[in-house]
């Protein structure tokens, strides 16, 4: 029997390849188990001690997460859920930016300093801005992730803008090198800036975004030397409500609506999994509005 939250035959099937095995040592805990109890953890936000008993004990749960979170294999996963989709040509590429902001438990701003193999990639601020952190996402037109990006809650989005962009890769089933290029981008206000605008260019990305009303009147005010206003479409725009919905949805998931973890590493892998372990509502539904909880 199934239960809430837990994995289906297909999402264990997808899962399972990636998972790094170790050569010798002790019979390992069952995988299908392991998983099971992180998806538990993220859907209701409990401390790693409290995990019930059926997904065994609670710190091989939590190593094996760890493992999993440094090596990358839930963003491999989401790539492979994307690299389908693409195939199958279910990737809407009218992509949308934006940030939500989240609350950071106090337990999670304690951070020791930094040691081991895996300190670099750990980011020294540890994505906390005070008691807060920011999930940079972008979804496509169906509103499902392709890209995240952990940062301080007041790391300004612009700032975060490119490099985001620059995450999404969705690999190819065949031969070909994977997609990194949108046909057009969505965005709000914040990301007006000439020279985010002149970075889509030199990609060849299109792009949707309002202009602010202090650089509408600064344009104005130079007259000729101003240049034209920017192309906008408010029939496209509507459309930005997509990546509202995804955070939404995302949000369902109580480890990401509040941020109990300690390492950037460890919370921004949260989403990936959130997405593969449970979350066929959040990324495989191809109706946005439609999806069902276990």
């Amino acid at each position: 029997m199934v239960r809430r939250y837990e994995l289906t035959d297909q999402e264990r099937e997808l899962l399972a390849p990636l998972i790094p095995r170790a050569v010798t040592g002790r019979p390992r805990a069952e995988d299908r188990q392991v998983i099971n109890g992180m998806v538990y953890k993220i859907r209701t936000g409990i401390s790693w001690p409290d995990l019930p008993e059926r997904y065994g004990p609670w710190k091989t749960v939590y190593t094996r997460f760890r493992r999993c979170a440094l090596d990358g294999v839930f963003p491999r996963a989401l790539q492979q859920i994307q690299a389908h989709a693409d195939a199958a040509g279910d990737i809407d590429w009218l992509v949308q930016i934006d940030s939500t902001l989240v609350r950071a438990h106090q337990h999670a701003a304690a951070n020791r300093p930094r040691r081991g193999r895996h300190q670099q990639e750990e980011p020294d601020d540890h994505a906390l801005g005070g008691l807060t952190t920011k999930i940079q996402l972008a979804c496509d037109g169906k509103g499902r992730p392709l890209a995240i990006l952990v940062t301080p809650g007041q790391r300004h989005d612009s700032v975060c803008a490119r490099p985001l962009l620059e995450r999404i890769r969705v690999p190819r089933t065949g031969p070909g090198r994977p997609r990194c290029r949108p046909d057009q981008v969505i965005a709000d206000k914040a990301y007006s800036s000439r020279g985010f605008r002149a970075y889509l260019r030199t990609r060849g990305i299109a792009n949707t975004i309002p202009e602010k009303t202090g650089q509408r009147r600064h344009r104005l005010r130079r007259g000729g030397y101003g240049g034209r206003p920017p192309g906008f479409d408010w029939e496209t725009c509507r459309r930005r409500n997509m990546i509202e919905r995804c955070f939404n949805r995302l949000k369902g998931f109580r480890g990401i609506a509040t941020r109990y973890e300690k390492t950037a590493t460890s919370y921004e892998a949260f989403v990936p999994e959130a997405v593969c372990g449970s979350g066929r509502s959040v990324c495989l539904s191809s109706a946005c509005g439609h999806h069902r909880v276990r």
